[in-house]
């Protein structure tokens, strides 16, 4: 079982960003086909999967001690950092790494910001290397141009709020894994 932790976009953000998607790949598809030229087994993922992946923890990773860690850490910072809460977000832009098509997500401000590169390091990234993103295509081999994330680089969505931070397992089954969220923490300040 692969262990991750996670910002899961609102319904509403994912159905934006989804929309967009669905009107390159109805509407453009000689742009996307000659963008996708070359990549191998290219494909979009599901919106139910789409995700803010905050840090990876592993195949060997223990949920409840993941879970347990990031929840003491959450609510110590909700207790002491003034401004902590629900970070405001929304995804906007795109880029690639390598295999990964994604779109970027950026904070309202800089409160926002500062609440997210905080999320990200008690979750285990290195906050100062985070790059904020949602992965929503990949593919098995191939460099991609400036073709593919010029696709979705105007691209604004809605904002949201991010209320709780999810430790997720991904398990393989046939062709595509599977996500289950074991543990929620809120992202709230405490009184």
């Amino acid at each position: 079982m692969r262990l991750f932790t996670a910002l899961w976009p609102s319904q509403e953000a994912v159905r934006h960003l989804a929309a967009a998607v669905e009107t390159v790949r109805s509407t453009q598809p000689k742009r996307l086909a000659q963008a996708t030229e070359g990549l191998r087994k290219f494909r979009f993922l599901p919106p139910e999967r789409w995700h803010l992946t905050l840090c990876f923890h592993g195949d060997d990773a223990e949920p409840d001690r993941v879970g347990d860690r990031l929840a003491r850490r959450v609510g110590r910072v909700g207790r002491t950092q003034p401004g902590f809460g629900p970070p405001r977000l929304r995804m906007t832009g795109a880029g690639v790494f390598r295999g990964v098509l994604w779109v970027g997500v950026q904070p309202g401000g800089q409160e926002d910001a500062a609440v997210l590169s905080t999320v990200a390091g008690m979750a285990g990234a290195d906050a100062r290397s985070f790059r904020a993103h949602v992965t929503v295509a990949r593919w098995a081999a191939g460099r991609a141009d400036r073709a593919l994330p010029d696709l979705l680089t105007a691209y604004e969505g809605p904002w949201w709020s991010a209320d709780e931070v999810s430790v997720v397992s991904s398990e393989q089954q046939s062709s595509a894994p599977v996500y289950r969220t074991i543990r929620r923490v809120a992202l709230t300040a405490v009184d």
